[in-house]
C-alpha cells in the first residue's frame, strides 16, 4: 500500500470511492433515497473545489492506493472549521473502500493527517462521525473520546452526529 498526497487527477476516483463507500457504510442509518441521489458528478464538483482551495485554507488530501496503484481509500483533513479553541485540527473525511477495511489503511490515514496537521503546529485533532456509523469502534480504539455531539437531518431523517476528539495527537503519529 501507498500513501501520497491527492492531485487534481485523483478526483474521479476519490468521487467514486466517496459515493461507494457512504452507500455501503450509511445503508440503513441515512435514508435509502438519500443514497440513491448520490453522484459521481456531484462529488467531483466539490473534490475539485476542495482540492483548488488547498492549501491556501490549511485543507489537505491524501490517497491510499493498492500494490495496482488503485485508490481504495482517502482521508481529508486541515484546520478545526469552526475556531474549537481545543480541538484545532479536523479530520474532515476518511473513506476506504469496503473491500479493504480492517487492513490498517484507516490507520495510516488517521496517523498521516496527524502528522501534517502536526507540521502545521496543530497537536490536536477532532472528527465527526454519525452516531450509528460502525466506524465509531474505529475511532474509540484509536484513543479519541467523545466530547461533542450535534443533531442535524439528512434526507428529512433526524440523526445524531458525535466528534471524537483528541487533546495530544502525538499518540496517533505514533502508532
Amino acid at each position: 500500500m501507498l500513501i501520497r498526497e491527492a492531485t487534481h487527477s485523483d478526483v474521479p476516483t476519490i468521487s467514486r470511492v466517496h459515493v461507494d463507500t457512504w452507500k455501503t457504510t450509511y445503508g440503513g442509518i441515512v435514508p435509502d433515497e438519500y443514497l440513491a441521489n448520490l453522484s459521481y458528478e456531484r462529488r467531483e464538483n466539490g473534490w475539485v473545489q476542495i482540492l483548488r482551495r488547498a492549501p491556501a485554507d490549511g485543507n489537505f488530501t491524501y490517497v491510499a492506493e493498492d500494490e495496482f496503484g488503485e485508490i481504495i481509500g482517502f482521508a481529508n483533513g486541515g484546520v478545526e472549521r469552526t475556531g474549537d479553541p481545543v480541538y484545532r485540527g479536523e479530520l474532515t473525511a476518511i473513506y476506504i473502500r469496503q473491500s479493504h477495511q480492517g487492513q490498517g489503511i484507516g490507520r495510516s490515514l488517521v496517523q498521516i493527517v496527524a502528522e501534517r496537521l502536526g507540521q502545521l503546529g496543530l497537536s490536536s485533532m477532532l472528527v465527526w462521525v454519525l452516531i450509528d456509523n460502525p466506524a465509531c469502534q474505529f475511532y474509540a480504539a484509536l484513543g479519541g473520546k467523545i466530547v461533542y455531539e450535534k443533531a442535524l437531518s439528512m434526507g428529512g431523517k433526524p440523526l445524531v452526529e458525535i466528534a471524537y476528539g483528541w487533546v495530544d495527537t502525538s499518540v496517533l503519529r505514533t502508532r
